[in-house]
């Protein structure tokens, strides 16, 4: 191997190790975004947008849990996003 060919694969390994940074980094900010938003705005942002949302008070605590173990899967809710908006419809 040449001192060229060597160098190269230093420069694309810095590369690549800046890149996955800059990946991990911005999950790490995208999930403290997450972990600042309230129930209530997790509930604006995703079940409004397909639908008119009911009010908190038209279900019982159990039956807001089972509803969002449904519209999860369809909204593609993570299981945090789901607790949150269920806690708040639960008030």
């Amino acid at each position: 191997m040449t001192r060229k060919n060597i160098k190269a694969k230093v420069w694309v390994a810095i590369a690549g190790a800046i890149a996955l940074s800059l990946i991990i980094l911005n999950g790490c900010v995208e999930s403290k975004k997450l972990a600042e938003k309230s129930g209530a705005q997790l509930w604006a942002e995703n079940c409004q947008r397909c639908h008119n949302t009911p009010s908190p008070a038209s279900f019982s605590h159990l039956q807001w849990v089972t509803i969002g173990m449904h519209m999860q899967t369809r909204a593609q809710l993570t299981d945090k996003e789901r607790d949150k908006i269920v806690a708040f419809l639960q008030q």
